[in-house]
Parts: C-alpha cells; sequence; structure tokens
C-alpha cells in the first residue's frame, strides 16, 4: 500500500515516520491514554489549545497512525478470564508472518511481539482457566507447523501502568 496524504505507511507497509510531535500533541496523547473517552472540549481545555485545534490535531495524530484506536482497559479476571500467561515460542526462520495469522486466531491471544534473544516470538494470552490455558498450548499453539518450542509463564497477577496524570 502507497503512504497516506500524512507521510506515514498504511497497515502492512514498513512504517514510515510520523510528523514529529510537540509538547501538546504529547499533552494529548497522555490525556487519552488515561481517559479515551475524554471529549475534545475537555482535552483542549487541559491542554490550553482551542476545541478546533484539539479536535484537528487529534484527527492528524488518527491520520498519521499514531492513535491506532480507542480501548476500554479489562480487568481480565471479572471479565471471566482467570488464568493469563506469558508464552515464548521459537519458530521455524523467516516465519514471522505465517505464525503471526495463525496467533491473531487465538481465543484470548492479547499481546504478541517479534522479539530478540533466546526465543522469537512473546505471546499474551488469557484463558477461563488453567485448562483452558493447558488447551490453547498443547493443542493449537504447539500444533502450528512451524513452532518449534513453547515455554508458559503464569502470570499471578498484572498491573496496567497508566500514564502520568
Amino acid at each position: 500500500m502507497a503512504n497516506g496524504p500524512g507521510g506515514a505507511a498504511q497497515s502492512g507497509d514498513l512504517r514510515a515516520s510520523a510528523r514529529p510531535l510537540d509538547s501538546i500533541d504529547r499533552d494529548i496523547l497522555r490525556l487519552l491514554r488515561s481517559d479515551g473517552r475524554a471529549s475534545i472540549r475537555s482535552v483542549a481545555e487541559r491542554v490550553h489549545v482551542s476545541r478546533a485545534n484539539a479536535y484537528a490535531r487529534i484527527n492528524r495524530l488518527i491520520d498519521d497512525g499514531v492513535i491506532r484506536g480507542f480501548s476500554a482497559r479489562v480487568d481480565q479476571e471479572r471479565a471471566g478470564q482467570g488464568a493469563s500467561a506469558y508464552i515464548t515460542l521459537k519458530i521455524v526462520q523467516d516465519s514471522w508472518r505465517s505464525v503471526r495469522e495463525k496467533l491473531q486466531q487465538l481465543p484470548g491471544a492479547a499481546h504478541m511481539a517479534l522479539v530478540s534473544g533466546d526465543f522469537d516470538v512473546l505471546l499474551l494470552v488469557h484463558t477461563s482457566d488453567n485448562r483452558a490455558l493447558r488447551d490453547l498450548v498443547l493443542t493449537r499453539i504447539q500444533s502450528i507447523p512451524e513452532v518449534l518450542s513453547t515455554r508458559t509463564l503464569l502470570v499471578f497477577e498484572e498491573t496496567d501502568l497508566e500514564p502520568e496524570a
């Protein structure tokens, strides 16, 4: 895909650099990270710009791909997902794109990263219980042909890091 009007690459492409962020942009991002439901008026007041300026800046941040979307922070345990784990995977060299597509389809997959070091992929999953986690790892993940090995690290407690207010 071609780059968009702001010069940022569209999804699937190598990412082009977004326009440099100034202190107002960074303040807007900090506010939206702590409260994604904040109104334009509230954001404008808190960063000391007009509503039109705040609106234009937020739209530019979205268009440039800096803001990828808005979501709710979920307490996984209260949402019925009582077991969480980080799973490390060693995969066949040059199979990242194929493995990523398969991992994205897994129920409970929350985050994944291609990393360097002793393993290739770090995957965060949330499941209803340890039995579902075991099934996910032993049946679903280990059946992916490009996955050479896995290691499961149980999460005993999670804390979302909040942006500075």
